[in-house]
């Protein structure tokens, strides 16, 4: 894989530090949040449905 740069200010870089685990590297700090980012998307389309479908009880069908 090959490496890019991307610019980010130094606020934002001392966010990634303090989010990153000893060692880490800021591609994988990066990826964890956006993993992180995913589930949590995926958990509110979640209590999204159970909020508001109906739902049939299995012993009905």
């Amino acid at each position: 894989m090959s490496a890019t740069t991307i610019a980010v200010s130094s606020e934002t870089k001392d966010i990634l530090l303090r989010f990153g685990a000893e060692k880490e590297s800021y591609d994988q700090v990066i990826k964890k949040l956006i993993g992180d980012a995913g589930w949590k998307e995926l958990d509110a389309r979640w209590n999204q449905i159970l909020a508001e479908d109906e739902f049939i009880p299995l012993d009905e069908l």
